[in-house]
């Protein structure tokens, strides 16, 4: 019988946050210094930094359910900013969600 798909373990929580953790650091800011889209994606990246840390933070807790929501939501503050360019992630259409 293969893995539960209905329980957060262990081993889900380290595969969602190496994932996250791997965007996290190949995300780079495309977008111009003085620009209002720079403000934007530095916001972005503030919120998934926020959220990958929170998750951390609950799962060392014990929280591994808020722990996994609080990943998804980092990680999707990452795939929102590369989809509308706010990032710039090499076309790695497998860490990110991109529109083409």
């Amino acid at each position: 019988m293969g893995e539960r798909k209905d329980v957060v373990t262990d081993e889900r929580m380290d595969r969602y946050l190496d994932i996250t953790a791997r965007a996290l650091a190949k995300i780079r800011i495309a977008a111009p210094e003085k620009s209002y889209n720079r403000r934007l994606a530095d916001s972005f990246m503030e919120m998934a930094q926020c959220y990958y840390a929170d998750a951390k933070h609950f799962r060392e807790n014990g929280d591994l359910v808020t722990a996994f929501a609080a990943v998804n939501y980092a990680h999707a503050w990452l795939d929102c900013g590369a989809r509308i360019g706010l990032f710039d992630v090499d076309g790695d259409d497998v860490l990110f969600t991109l529109f083409e």
